[in-house]
């Protein structure tokens, strides 16, 4: 059956987009998230996000799939290229643009157009911190590792370290799948450049590693703000570039989104 589908990234986090009743019934969404994210038989992305029609006042709404069936409940970078989608394809008018996610609605602003690439200012919300979560301790393959848990809409672990000079993507698969998370956890490795600035790694909840995320992003800089290692506005260092994070009343994020294909996936239930 065929599968339409939009691809687009949001800082090199790349993420496939269907118009749910554009598409046709399947007995899976999870094991279609599963084959049409796949890098090799499939159209290959970081997630699969179901797009339908806005409820409670929204103007879409998403699902978020990961590559390995998984439902979760957002992607920073994810509802950004759902708000240059909806623009594009004119679900949306702009430049206020409210989706509906998995972790509540989530409310952004169109700050730059050139055609089929956004600038988009996102309201990520306030991070939410458990007793005792501020500075925690985890034993990873012998070693202790520093760290915060913290949840940004999605659950994160964000891990202090002086420089990545390890293995850093075994002890994010390690940490992802720890007793202390029982759904699993997001993972990021924070090394701190100066007053306003972080350098970030990530490791994502059933995905792996990312070029760049933007809750991984919001999580990291909350972190090392309550922390006092850091003080907003602040600049996000990954390995697809720069993102800038401010925390007002609450932390937005300022980043890219590009549509770059429009296809069809030809998907065979297994």
């Amino acid at each position: 059956m065929n599968i339409p589908f939009t691809k687009a990234h949001g800082a090199l986090n790349d993420f496939l987009l269907t118009w749910q009743p554009d598409m046709p019934p399947v007995a899976s969404l999870n094991s279609l998230a599963t084959a049409i994210c796949h890098r090799n038989s499939g159209a290959g992305a970081d997630g699969w996000l179901l797009v339908s029609p806005g409820e409670q006042g929204a103007d879409i709404r998403i699902r978020l799939f990961n590559p390995d069936g998984g439902e979760v409940e957002m992607s920073g970078n994810g509802t950004r290229c759902a708000a240059a989608w909806a623009i594009l394809n004119g679900k949306a008018k702009g430049p206020e643009i409210t989706i509906l996610t998995g972790a509540g609605l989530k409310t952004m602003r169109i700050t730059h157009q050139d055609e089929n690439y956004f600038d988009i200012l996102m309201n990520m919300g306030l991070p939410r911190l458990m007793e005792g979560d501020l500075e925690a301790t985890l034993d990873i393959h012998s070693q202790s590792f520093n760290c915060t848990i913290i949840d940004v809409g999605n659950p994160q672990c964000a891990v202090f370290v002086d420089n990545f000079d390890f293995d850093w993507a075994a002890v994010g698969a390690a940490i992802e799948v720890h007793p202390r998370f029982p759904k699993r956890t997001n993972v990021s490795f924070i090394r701190v450049l100066g007053p306003s600035a972080i350098d970030v790694r990530f490791f994502e909840r059933g995905v792996g590693v990312t070029n760049s995320s933007g809750t991984g992003s919001t999580g990291a800089m909350a972190a090392s703000v309550l922390r006092g290692l850091v003080q907003g506005p602040i600049e996000v260092h990954t390995p697809a570039g720069i993102l800038k994070l401010s925390w007002e009343e609450a932390i937005y994020l300022l980043g890219p989104a590009e549509i770059t294909t429009t296809g069809h996936f030809l998907y065979r239930e297994q």
